[in-house]
């Protein structure tokens, strides 16, 4: 990559530039403001759960909401040299040693490229399901489990994927029942798996979702040629796809489910390129999209510090009695 020198601006030319502005997006941008990097964030549009009232799990800010986090984080973008724009990337292309990205009618070139795009959820064509993603149904207990504790849940899906999600969900309630929608749900020892921790299955179609925290009443779930049920909420694992087509069209490598692989560096296969956050399949969870973040953004401006060095004609060399130790970067930290 070019070599740069912290603080300094060439007209024309970004650090870095992040495209997405969720956790991961807005904690890179943050630690690379903080080190002196000119930074361009494309923010264009709601975050993932922006349906959802309260996230849960983020130390001393269990309970924000989504809205007011996002508020937070981009104030504190304030101080530093990052520019945030309400729009996304249309467009990628290599450039050289950089790399070129179309936002709106224009082009903007960047040393380092950072895909913070996340992943879209593809809910199941239930009638009313979608309305209420976040609004009593729900993905992850162990961001929404707490507060429906003890009282009567459902998880709606069939194979493995619902098998294991209804055995963990049971941890937080003994009144759990699995939707499976009329699939053919379980394996005889999966059936005998939920049968023996108290998970009651109904196999009947789902009919539609009603109700909930947007009526203020339970979730009753209808069935074909069934009662309906009435539950607290709802949890499902559903279908995800890449929130993003250019990582794939830029050439970075993706994995069997379409998830951008990336290096421990966060790096994808293309040099230069970085991805953070869900759309690499890590665990989906703000603070650890937060965290990939500023691990991505160490390990840029650790490039960036070691090009400017080399660029100068110096060099990171080791004392006498360190040689044979690898050389410093921001995991010293």
């Amino acid at each position: 990559m070019p070599a740069p020198h912290a603080g300094e601006v060439v007209p024309g030319l970004w650090d870095v530039l992040i495209v997405g502005a969720g956790p991961a997006g807005l904690s890179a941008a943050l630690t690379l403001g903080r080190s002196r990097r000119r930074v361009l964030l494309l923010d264009g549009g709601p975050t993932r759960n922006a349906s959802v009232s309260a996230g849960h799990g983020l130390l001393t800010r269990d309970g924000i909401s989504p809205e007011n986090l996002k508020a937070a984080a981009l104030a504190d973008l304030e101080p530093y040299d990052v520019t945030v724009r309400g729009d996304s990337a249309r467009e990628v292309r290599r450039a050289g040693e950089c790399f070129d990205v179309r936002v709106g009618g224009a082009w903007q070139r960047t040393r380092v490229l950072v895909f913070a795009t996340g992943v879209r959820d593809i809910l199941p064509p239930v009638p009313g399901l979608r309305e209420r993603w976040g609004q009593g149904v729900f993905h992850c207990p162990y961001c929404d489990g707490w507060e429906h504790e003890g009282r009567a849940l459902a998880v709606y899906g069939s194979g493995q994927a619902a098998h294991h999600l209804a055995l963990t969900v049971r941890a937080w309630s003994d009144r759990v029942t699995l939707l499976c929608d009329g699939e053919p749900c379980l394996t005889p020892e999966q059936a005998l798996d939920l049968e023996r921790v108290g998970v009651t299955v109904r196999t009947q179609p789902v009919r539609r979702v009603s109700g909930g925290p947007l009526e203020d009443a339970p979730v009753c779930v209808s069935f074909v040629g069934a009662p309906p049920l009435q539950v607290d909420a709802v949890f499902l694992a559903p279908e995800q796809q890449g929130g993003s087509h250019l990582p794939a069209a830029l050439g970075c490598a993706l994995d069997e489910k379409g998830r951008v692989t990336v290096n421990d560096d966060q790096e994808t296969s293309v040099p230069g390129v970085f991805a953070i956050g869900d759309m690499t399949g890590a665990p989906q969870y703000v603070v650890q999209a937060a965290a990939a973040g500023m691990h991505a953004a160490q390990m840029i401006n650790t490039r960036l510090i070691h090009a400017a060095v080399h660029a100068l004609g110096a060099a990171f060399h080791k004392s006498p009695q360190d040689e044979g130790a690898r050389d410093p970067d921001s995991r010293d930290e």
